[in-house]
């Protein structure tokens, strides 16, 4: 449905845009290079590469109003910060379904465009229902129309180096002077990144339970997959799904005490009903509910305040650490 609404709502959008972004350059040029960014990892990884240098160019979070990927549709505002960036960078999948329609109609023809998911080619990983997990409604249409790709690729580590680079190698050619600057920004928070990999590699090494449960979406396939992992969940991540079948709950509980789990998780987003009916329809119902953060509903807010891409995914390393041990 959110495919054809944006394959309709195009023109009305192109109509809007031309106008309204010339005079937006009229009004708002600042000399300075703009860079608008979907999600919250791709912005932090902006501002990481950039350094010191940060306020010298104008980054846009468009997602920063606490609301996900999945349900994200752009404000005509949205689409003229698009239409007249140097940088654009997003995720790539069926929740950017909105995005060709834009740039079809971009003002500025030289800009910049990194699709994560294109980034990462033969690195992504397609949606997979595993046992116990309830599937889509539009499963089988799905399967006639070919894979579909997990998209939440930032989730992962390793994949997150690669597309730093990327992001980088962008910057350096819109801003040659200061390229061996963002370099070393970027090489240095790479081996930032590598580190915190290798913490993870020596947790699950020390693992002694090696699936997770969650009562929830599930996100993390990158993740798990990274470090040899298990997992059982609800839903896939990309799933619309907010009520789980009394079949599905029952699986999942029934998991939790044939692998004497002690940990249930959840997303940042949730409100727990699943996981807690879950924990109780186990046998000892003493399961701790641990979250688990995507890094989809951060703002620009909270990187004030500290919280940035590394931060949260040391964080989920605190919570692994407490469902595998």
């Amino acid at each position: 449905m959110k495919n054809i609404f944006w394959k309709i709502l195009g023109l009305t959008v192109s109509s809007l845009v031309i106008p309204f972004c010339a005079s937006c350059n009229a009004e708002n040029n600042d000399g300075k290079l703009n860079i608008v960014t979907t999600i919250f990892p791709e912005y932090d990884w902006v501002m990481n590469v950039l350094g010191e240098k940060k306020d010298t160019m104008n980054v846009t979070l468009l997602l920063n109003s606490g609301i996900d990927l999945h349900s994200y549709e752009p404000s005509v505002q949205d689409t003229i910060a698009v239409s007249k960036c140097d940088l654009f960078v997003y995720v790539g999948g069926e929740s950017d379904s909105w995005v060709e329609d834009v740039l079809k109609q971009a003002t500025n023809k030289d800009m910049k465009v990194i699709n994560l998911m294109d980034t990462l080619g033969d690195a992504l990983k397609e949606e997979e229902i595993v046992e116990g997990m309830e599937g889509e409604e539009e499963e089988e249409e799905e399967e006639e129309e070919g894979p579909e790709y997990d998209e939440h690729v930032w989730l992962s580590l390793k994949n997150a180096q690669v597309l730093i680079k990327e992001i980088s190698k962008s910057i350096c050619e819109l801003d040659e002077e200061n390229s061996s600057y963002y370099q070393e920004q970027t090489t240095s928070y790479i081996n930032t990144l590598k580190d915190l990999d290798t913490r993870y590699t020596e947790a699950v090494s020390q693992a002694q339970q090696t699936t997770l449960l969650f009562g929830d979406r599930f996100p993390f396939r990158y993740l798990v997959d990274d470090y040899n992992l298990k997992y059982y969940a609800a839903f896939i991540g990309c799933s619309a799904e907010s009520e789980a079948s009394f079949e599905t709950i029952k699986f999942l509980a029934n998991k939790v005490d044939e692998l004497q789990l002690k940990v249930i998780y959840k997303l940042e987003s949730s409100d727990g009903r699943i996981a807690e009916t879950i924990k109780n329809n186990t046998t000892n119902k003493n399961q701790t509910i641990i979250v688990m953060d995507s890094i989809q509903s951060a703002s620009t807010k909270e990187y004030k305040n500290g919280r940035n891409y590394l931060s949260i995914m040391e964080q989920n390393l605190v919570a692994l650490k407490e469902g595998i041990k």
